[in-house]
């Protein structure tokens, strides 16, 4: 068993899937700072000075001037500029994936299969033309 699961960790295709996953959370911070540092601010500020990160509902009744105040108390909160957020990482990442996607598969395109050799002719044609030639010779 330990050698089976040696065979299975070696594989290349097992490194490249943590590879994968690992440049994926860095890449996953990186979208995450630049929906929140990046595009974010500019479009809360063309709504308005609105701060998405601190959009919510209050559920409790509680009253609480932002959503860290919120969180630090333990109130119930429906906290949809964060989500909104989310939604705008998760559209980066997905189009970038998109991408990336799309550039590997034009390369790996296959160039388009040579052309075939014409058929062999057949037993009778091989036959016909061995007459033929006979005829020719005479």
């Amino acid at each position: 068993m330990l050698k089976e699961f040696k065979e299975f960790a070696i594989k290349g295709n097992v490194i490249d899937m943590a590879v994968g996953v690992v440049i994926g959370g860095a890449f996953g911070k990186i979208v995450n700072s630049l929906v929140a540092d990046v595009i974010m601010p500019p479009i809360g500020l063309l709504l308005g000075k609105v701060d998405f990160t601190n959009l919510f509902i209050n559920l409790s009744g509680t009253p609480a001037a932002s959503l860290a105040e919120a969180k630090e108390k333990g109130l119930a909160t429906l906290n949809y500029g964060v989500f909104i957020n989310t939604a705008f990482e998760f559209l980066i990442i997905a189009f970038a994936i998109f991408m990336v996607v799309k550039q590997i598969n034009r390369l790996k395109r296959e160039a388009p299969p040579a052309p075939a050799a014409p058929p062999e002719p057949s037993a009778e044609e091989k036959l016909l033309g061995e007459i033929r030639d006979l005829l020719k010779s005479k």
